[in-house]
C-alpha cells in the first residue's frame, strides 16, 4: 500500500463513499450502481486513484447497508439483503433488533476481509496470466462472460433466452461509432455524436438512475413493518458467540469470494449459495428462517465477500462480474487505465489504491453501521417526492459533464425509457450491460484474432483454452435450459 492511501484527503473521501454507499443501501429502491453512476461525471477533476477510491468504498458500503432495513423493517435496501430478511427480521421481530444488527455487521467486517485476503493474493497472478493468452483465448472467455450472466438472469427475470436476448441487444447498442479494425464509421445514421458510439456515462446512468426513478414513482407507497422501536438489546456479540459461527463465517465468505470472482453471478446469489450450504452443515436446520444466528452470519459474510472477489477479474482482466463493477470498469477507462497486466505494470499505485481503499472501507463500513444503524432505519421512510428531484438533476448534469454536449443528455433519457420497457417485460438489465461493455472487447480480440490467422477460425476450436471455454458456455447454456426453476427470491 502507498503512503497516499493513508493521506487525509484519500482517507476523507473513502469514509465520504462508505457512508453514503450505506446510506443508499440502506434506502429501499435506491442502488449503489445508480450512487456510483451518478457519482462518476464528479470525479473528472480527481486523479484516478482518488476516484477510484472513493467508487470503491461506495461500493462496500452500498452492498452493506442494505441489512439495516432487512432486518428492521423486512424491507431489503439491495437485493444482497434479501436473505438476510429470512433469520434477520424473525430475531428482530423477537424483541432482538441489536443482537440481529451486530451479528450482520460483524459477519459484514469479517467476509470483506477474508475476500481482501483473496484479492491481494489472485489479482497479480491473474493479471499475469491473462498476457498468455490469445486474442481467442480472450474472446471465448468473454463469451463465458456473456452466457454466464444471462443463465444466471433465468434464475431471477424469467428466462435463460430473456437473458441472453438482453446480452445481444447490449452487442448491438455497442456497434455505432468507428469499427476496431478497419477504422470506418458505422450504425451512425449521419449523426457525427455517433462516430463515438454511445457513450457508457449516459448509458449506465440512465438505465439504473433516471429508470429507477420513473418506476419508483409509479408504485404505491408501502408502509413497512417496523421493529425499529422495539428492544433496545445491545449490538455487542461476545466473543464466545463469534468462536461458534468461526467454521460458518470462514466457509460462507470463500462462497462469496468464489462466486464474485465468477462472471454476472451477483452478491443475491453468493448469499443464497452460502445460507443453503450453511443450513445443510447445521446441527439444526429447522431454526433456520425463525431468527437463527446462522442464517444472518452466512448471508451477510457471503454477500459483502463477493465484492471483493468480483474485484479480482476486475482489476486483473478488465471483465465486471456485475453491473457495478461495469460501472467501476467505466471509471478506470475515463480516467486513462486500463484493467489488466498494463495496470500492474504501470500503474502499480493505483492497484495499491483499490485494494487497501476496500479494506479500509470495510473498516469504515463497520464504524459507521455500529454508530448509525438506529438511525438509517427512518431513512428508508423519507418520501420519494423529496428524493427524485436532486437524483433527476444528477442525471442531467452527470450526463452532460461528460461531453458539454446535449446529445449524451438524450441518450440518458433514451436509455431511461428503455430500462423502464425492460424492466416491464421482464427482460433483464445486468445482463444488458455487460454486453454492452464486453462487446467491444470481444469484438476487437475476434478482429485481432482473425487477422493474424489469416481469416481462419481455426483456432478458436483447436487452442485449449478458448475450448474449454466453449465448452463451459455452451454447457452452462444446456444445463440452464433443462434445469427446473427453484423458488423466486425476489
Amino acid at each position: 500500500m502507498t503512503a497516499e492511501l493513508f493521506s487525509p484527503q484519500i482517507l476523507g473521501l473513502i469514509a465520504l463513499g462508505t457512508a453514503l454507499g450505506i446510506v443508499v443501501g440502506a434506502i429501499p429502491g435506491l442502488t449503489g450502481a445508480m450512487l456510483i453512476a451518478l457519482t462518476l461525471p464528479l470525479t473528472f477533476a480527481m486523479s484516478g486513484d482518488a476516484a477510484l477510491a472513493l467508487l470503491v468504498s461506495m461500493y462496500v458500503g452500498s452492498v452493506s447497508g442494505g441489512l439495516i432495513t432487512a432486518t428492521l423493517l423486512k424491507m431489503p435496501g439491495t437485493p444482497a439483503s434479501v436473505i438476510t430478511t429470512l433469520d434477520g427480521y424473525p430475531m428482530a421481530a423477537s424483541g432482538r433488533p441489536g443482537r440481529a444488527l451486530g451479528l450482520g455487521i460483524g459477519a459484514s467486517l469479517i467476509g470483506g476481509l477474508i475476500s481482501w485476503g483473496f484479492l491481494l493474493l489472485l489479482s497479480r497472478p491473474a493479471a499475469n496470466w491473462s498476457t498468455k493468452l490469445s486474442p481467442f483465448d480472450l474472446f471465448a472467455l468473454v463469451l463465458v462472460a456473456l452466457v454466464s450472466i444471462a443463465a444466471i438472469s433465468e434464475r431471477e427475470r424469467g428466462g435463460l433466452w430473456r437473458g441472453l436476448f438482453s446480452a445481444l441487444l447490449g452487442c448491438v447498442f455497442a456497434m455505432p461509432g468507428l469499427h476496431p479494425a478497419t477504422g470506418q464509421p458505422r450504425l451512425t445514421f449521419g449523426f457525427v455524436e455517433m462516430n463515438d458510439g454511445f457513450k457508457l456515462l449516459p448509458v449506465l446512468i440512465g438505465l439504473f438512475a433516471f429508470n429507477q426513478i420513473i418506476q419508483d414513482s409509479l408504485k404505491p407507497a408501502a408502509a413497512p413493518e417496523s421493529t425499529a422501536s422495539g428492544n433496545r438489546d445491545s449490538l455487542f456479540v461476545s466473543l464466545r458467540d463469534w468462536m461458534r459461527q468461526s467454521g460458518n463465517l470462514f466457509r460462507s465468505s470463500v462462497i462469496g469470494t468464489l462466486i464474485g470472482i465468477l462472471p454476472g453471478i451477483g452478491a443475491n446469489i453468493g448469499s443464497t449459495v452460502a445460507y443453503g450450504a450453511t443450513r445443510t452443515f447445521s446441527k439444526k436446520p429447522e431454526k433456520f428462517g425463525t431468527g437463527c444466528d446462522e442464517g444472518i452470519v452466512a448471508s451477510e459474510s457471503a454477500n459483502n465477500a463477493t465484492v471483493g472477489g468480483a474485484l479480482v477479474p476486475l482489476i486483473s482482466l478488465g471483465i465486471p462480474g456485475s453491473v457495478i463493477d461495469a460501472v467501476l470498469l467505466g471509471a478506470f477507462v475515463i480516467h486513462g487505465l486500463q484493467p489488466g497486466p498494463l495496470l500492474f505494470r504501470n500503474h502499480p499505485e493505483t492497484v495499491h489504491m483499490v485494494t487497501g481503499g476496500y479494506l479500509v472501507a470495510n473498516f469504515f463500513m463497520f464504524a459507521f453501521m455500529l454508530i448509525a444503524s438506529r438511525w438509517l432505519v427512518k431513512l428508508s421512510r423519507v418520501p420519494l417526492a423529496w428524493l427524485a428531484p436532486p437524483v433527476i438533476v444528477f442525471c442531467i448534469v452527470g450526463s452532460y459533464a461528460l461531453a458539454n454536449r446535449m446529445f449524451d443528455v438524450w441518450v440518458m433519457l433514451g436509455f431511461g425509457l428503455f430500462g423502464f420497457v425492460m424492466n416491464r417485460l421482464r427482460i433483464p438489465l445486468a445482463p444488458f450491460v455487460i454486453g454492452f461493455v464486453l462487446a467491444p472487447l470481444a469484438e476487437e480480440n475476434l478482429s485481432a484474432g482473425l487477422m493474424a490467422s489469416g481469416g481462419s477460425w481455426r483456432p478458436l476450436f483447436t487452442e485449449p483454452f478458448a475450448l474449454v471455454c466453449l465448452v463451459i458456455a455452451a454447457t452452462a447454456a444446456v444445463l440452464s435450459v433443462r434445469k427446473p426453476k427453484g423458488p423466486q427470491l425476489q
